[in-house]
């Protein structure tokens, strides 16, 4: 169903508001642009109760909100997030890739964590209010992209363990160049202590509570010049699972290999395309033994801050393995179709995108 009048004129009024500024991008040094947070104009909140269906949202300035020190994100973690882009296209457009995913994902970790969701339609109308009131921060095609972070959290105070009364729906924005700094390709490290998942958790759902308890690994790895750290799986410790925050994908003699999204592992959107992707490939979805890993010829990573990424070595303990890269591997022709069609280069016969202005 269509957004209230009042929800439009909210979203209109601030969308006019910057017409006179649209230029001011102009300013920015997009040619600098790194992955952080840069503050824009306006961010999406909707709250419900426990027991109740979110209704409707509004529009408000950018800025800090107000918790109370028993809230349930903050006491239990019961809190949720996603992240996606919108990009400019070719033509100047601005669209999203696959929301719907974003919310059937937040769907599907609200009910993990008792929480109530947003609807499809009401989370993708925050989406497009969020970046039409931002359109300015829009970087330029090729310069990144806006960044979004949809955040769902019980926000209600429970002191008891137990699910807050009040959960809040919030929607901001932010423009991002590439994650690493790196370059091109990424060196990983796989950790043999931490686990990241383990069966029965949360690690197939995006829950706050999965990724500070990695933040240590990853910082040591990364003071040791690695780009980021891969995890074994928690019930044997000898099967790759996935990155801090991305999945991994294994070519050796043409065969695509990853690991499988069995509740361990956060079903990426980006993880999703590619598969789709090289279906008409030679592709398997399974357990990735560490001697598979040593022995691949080409390594790439997936994610929505990633985005499609080779990556250059692996090191186990003391073994460096290396691999290939250049356009004629398959994770280049992989990485060339799903760009194209994220930002508008080809037709999008997959009917992935929503524009949405």
């Amino acid at each position: 169903m269509p957004p209230s009048p009042a929800l439009q004129a909210i979203s209109e009024s601030a969308v006019q508001g910057h017409e006179a500024d649209e230029k001011y991008g102009d300013a920015m040094n997009w040619d600098e642009l790194e992955f952080g947070v840069i503050p824009t104009d306006y961010m999406y909140i909707m709250k419900c109760s426990n027991g109740d269906d979110f209704s409707q949202g509004h529009l408000t300035p950018y800025g800090k909100i107000e918790l109370s020190p028993s809230a349930g994100i903050l006491n239990y973690g019961q809190g949720i997030f996603e992240g996606l882009k919108a990009i400019r296209t070719k033509d100047g457009r601005i669209q999203l890739f696959r929301p719907e995913e974003n919310a059937l994902r937040m769907k599907m970790g609200a009910e993990r964590l008792c929480m109530p969701s947003p609807s499809t339609h009401q989370f993708l109308d925050a989406l497009k209010q969020t970046v039409l009131a931002n359109k300015r921060w829009v970087p330029p095609q090729g310069k990144g992209a806006l960044y979004i972070r949809p955040l769902l959290m019980g926000s209600g105070p429970a002191l008891g363990l137990g699910p807050a009364p009040e959960y809040t729906f919030l929607v901001y924005a932010t423009p991002v160049g590439s994650y690493h700094k790196c370059g091109a390709t990424m060196n990983l490290y796989i950790e043999n202590e931490v686990r990241r998942a383990i069966p029965g958790g949360t690690g197939g759902i995006k829950s706050i509570t999965n990724y500070s308890p990695v933040f240590e690994v990853v910082k040591k790895a990364r003071a040791k010049g690695f780009t980021d750290v891969l995890f074994l799986d928690a019930a044997t410790g000898k099967n790759i699972e996935e990155a801090s925050m991305f999945n991994i994908f294994f070519v050796k003699d043409n065969v695509i290999l990853t690991p499988p999204a069995n509740g361990t592992i956060l079903p990426g959107i980006t993880r999703k395309s590619i598969i789709e992707i090289a279906r008409d490939l030679n592709y398997l979805e399974r357990d990735v033994p560490l001697e598979d890993v040593l022995a691949a010829d080409e390594v790439f990573c997936t994610g929505t801050a990633v985005e499609v990424t080779a990556v250059a070595s692996i090191t186990y303990q003391d073994k460096r393995i290396e691999y290939k890269s250049g356009e004629e591997t398959v994770f280049h022709k992989l990485r060339v179709v799903l760009k194209e069609i994220q930002t508008g280069v080809v037709e999008d016969k997959m009917d992935w995108t929503m524009l949405i202005d």
